[in-house]
């Protein structure tokens, strides 16, 4: 693909910062396609069951047919009518996975993003992902358009699917334009507020429509609708409010304007109609976007914290003013090395220059800067604010960073991610494979925050951890391919985790004398249990030096690798607060070791008297299943410990949500498949933790031969 020059003097107002984000098969990359290609930047439409799509490039995307890293492009549209009709409008778009394996792309685009579409699927309605990338969109306050795509499959029930969305989600979802016609006589929409139908005949690619009357049998209707729209518009405003319940009539760019603010401010959720495959409706989504979603300048400023005085500051969306930056993502990229995807939030950077990174205060050099288009690139001098750019040469930057200037510093919020739930031991096959999978797993795990590898100190295994079976398939198949390292994989395993129920004291004293000097550590531990999902954490409440303040440090060091390596079973501790109350110290024989081996034996001590419990993932699982086939799958699904939370009818199959013990879902897929002729289909995500049955715990605790177990 032939890379666009791109036009460097773009208006703020004229840019869009915008995500796809969907359930899986939803058709966020068909969408994406034929967005590409209406804009231009594609002369021919990508095909994901072909392997030709742009944005779906990596082989193990092909292949499987499914979107695994997200990609960024930057494309331009013109609208042919609306407030920026006849103007080039920049669009930076993001193509996100819809698997929940690959959640951390979605969170980290969304975090930078200004504005979404979320793809529904009018055959299905809201689904389980659409929740969650609906949640995460809420969680940063993103404003989104809904494409209610695949108009044109059987069962497709626009207005149906807009009800889901309103139920489902609690969102203000409205009929922005309406379907004309459905299934297989789906052709077109007529768009509510300008009253215009808009028909796709006779062109394969879609590029052309015509606009005509709308159809004498969808008048009715047309209006019923529009009356509700102008009403929830006028509803948000009160000048308008005044018109409407005067009987007066508002203009079309009246309403559009109210509209846009409404979309911004998340009121509603205006929903359009189309068939991505059948290239029909993507054109009215474009003019949508640009109309309604915001540009960087309606974002306006983004608050962050001085890390030299702690005051809150702002930093205006302005090429003039200071500048802040946030890392968003690591791309290895086998042309250029590491490329650190940027989100310009204020001032200017300039390849070449040096810029300061407040998260981790160090000094850092931007070799080059590069706009993106998937993965292709193109070179520029310099990124301004509002714009989405990657840059290579920063060593010690990672996803979450801030960058700023050295005389200017801020740090703006980071992008928190979900603790992995599956592990697995890996080891490599050769001597000379041994260097590279270290290289290969640091790479890795730098480009996937979700992604963990740790050492296992009783069998010294490296265990990788992550979101799910698929996740860690596609990274050790990445790690074949990429950085040529053959590995054997063991079975996957539960991320199991303890956690302590009651309030509890314990000592930690390591005192030995030899001939010479000695060591002298001695501390006093209570530990308390927190809420569920609070994680750790560590105080001092020592008065009056009973310990020196330089040997709180190291007691908090070995509590923290005694709460990693575990107590109970060898599993992470968590949920769980430490505090460092009393004890000794000797003038001559104290040392940092000392007191980091007071503090892991103090929480062993603490620990015994604890009552403590293993904790296990519980898994959100969506099934999907033909009538006759629903008896067996509540049996089965029953048996693995689940609680079934609900059955619905979702078109013409029954749906049955129900939470699960990841421990009991190993080759579910295979079950599924045998239990249904191959006709039933599966979704899982982490949903919490919660307390192992004892009897359980029991066996899980026997079969771990943890040495560093307490009597329990």
């Amino acid at each position: 693909m032939a890379v666009i020059k791109t036009k460097r003097d773009f208006p703020l107002d004229r840019i869009r910062n915008i995500g796809i984000i969907a359930h899986i098969d939803a058709g966020k990359t068909t969408t994406t396609e034929r967005i590409l290609f209406y804009t231009g930047r594609t002369y021919k439409i990508g095909d994901i069951d072909e392997g030709t799509t742009t944005t779906d490039w990596m082989e193990q995307e092909r292949e499987r047919g499914i979107t695994i890293v997200s990609a960024a492009i930057t494309t331009f549209w013109t609208p042919k009518s609306g407030p920026f009709e006849g103007q080039e409008i920049r669009i930076n778009l993001i193509d996100t996975p819809g698997h929940v394996d690959f959640t951390a792309e979605v969170e980290r685009s969304l975090r930078v993003l200004d504005g979404g579409v979320i793809v529904l699927d009018s055959a299905s309605g809201v689904q389980s992902q659409t929740e969650t990338v609906w949640r995460q969109a809420n969680k940063y306050k993103v404003p989104l358009v809904a494409f209610s795509n695949k108009m044109d499959v059987v069962g497709a029930d626009f207005l149906g699917t807009i009800q889901s969305a309103r139920d489902r989600l609690g969102a203000n979802a409205l009929p922005y334009n309406l379907p004309i016609g459905k299934e297989n006589d789906f052709k077109g929409v007529v768009d509510l507020l300008t009253r215009k139908a808009m028909i796709w005949e006779g062109d394969e690619t879609g590029a052309n429509f015509s606009e005509t009357e709308i159809p004498a049998e969808m008048v009715d209707l047309v209006e019923e609708h529009r009356e509700k729209l102008v009403e929830e518009i006028s509803g948000t405003d009160d000048t308008l409010m005044e018109k409407y319940l005067s009987g007066e009539e508002a203009s079309v760019e009246e309403l559009k304007i109210v509209l846009r603010k409404a979309v911004i401010d998340n009121k509603i959720v205006p929903v359009l109609a189309g068939s991505s495959l059948r290239n029909k409706g993507v054109q009215p989504m474009l003019d949508a976007v640009v109309e309604f979603l915001p540009s960087p300048q309606d974002i306006g400023e983004i608050v962050g914290e001085n890390p030299r005085s702690g005051e809150q500051e702002i930093r205006k969306a302005d090429p003039a003013a200071p500048l802040a930056v946030l890392a968003f993502k690591i791309q290895v990229d086998p042309h250029v090395g590491k490329l650190t995807y940027l989100r310009v939030y204020s001032g200017t950077i300039k390849s070449g220059s040096y810029i300061y990174n407040s998260s981790k205060n160090v000094r850092e050099r931007i070799g080059r800067l590069m706009l993106m288009h998937a993965n292709d690139r193109e070179d520029i001098d310099e990124a301004y604010a509002g714009e989405i750019v990657a840059a290579v040469g920063l060593k010690d930057t990672i996803t979450g960073n801030t960058l700023c200037g050295e005389d200017t510093p801020i740090t703006l919020e980071s992008i928190t991610f979900p603790e992995p739930v599956i592990s697995l031991a890996i080891e490599p096959k050769t001597k000379s494979d041994q260097e590279k999978l270290g290289l290969a797993l640091s790479r890795l795990s730098e480009e996937d925050p979700t992604f963990k590898v740790k050492v296992d100190q009783e069998t010294g295994q490296t265990i990788i951890a992550g979101m799910g079976e698929l996740q860690l398939e596609v990274l050790v198949d990445r790690m074949r391919r990429e950085f040529k390292v053959e590995a054997n994989v063991g079975q996957p395993q539960v991320a199991y985790k303890e956690t302590i129920q009651q309030t509890a004291t314990g000592e930690g004293k390591y005192i030995r004398q030899t001939g010479g000097r000695g060591q002298y550590g001695h501390c006093f531990l209570k530990i308390e249990p927190l809420p569920r999902g609070q994680g750790r954490e560590f105080v001092s409440e020592i008065v009056g030096g009973a310990i020196p303040r330089e040997f709180i440090t190291p007691i908090e060091k070995g509590v923290i690798e005694k709460e990693d390596t575990g107590i109970l079973a060898g599993y992470p501790v968590t949920d769980i607060k430490v505090a460092v109350y009393d004890g000794s110290f000797h003038d001559v024989d104290s040392s940092e070791m000392a007191f980091k081996i007071a503090g892991s034996l103090g929480l062993s001590e603490a620990a015994k008297k604890a009552d403590m419990v293993l904790l296990e993932p519980i898994m959100k699982v969506e099934v999907t299943t033909p009538e006759e086939f629903l008896g067996d799958m509540i049996a089965d699904l029953s048996s693995k410990r689940a609680q079934i939370q609900s059955t619905e009818m979702r078109g013409t199959a029954r749906v049955v949500l129900a939470l699960v013990p990841l421990a009991e879902m190993g080759g579910y897929a295979t079950t599924i498949r045998s239990m249904s002729q191959g006709r039933a289909t599966y979704y899982m995500e982490a949903d919490h933790y919660e307390e192992v049955p004892k009897n359980i715990a029991q066996k899980i605790i026997a079969a771990s031969g943890f040495t560093g177990r307490v009597e329990h």
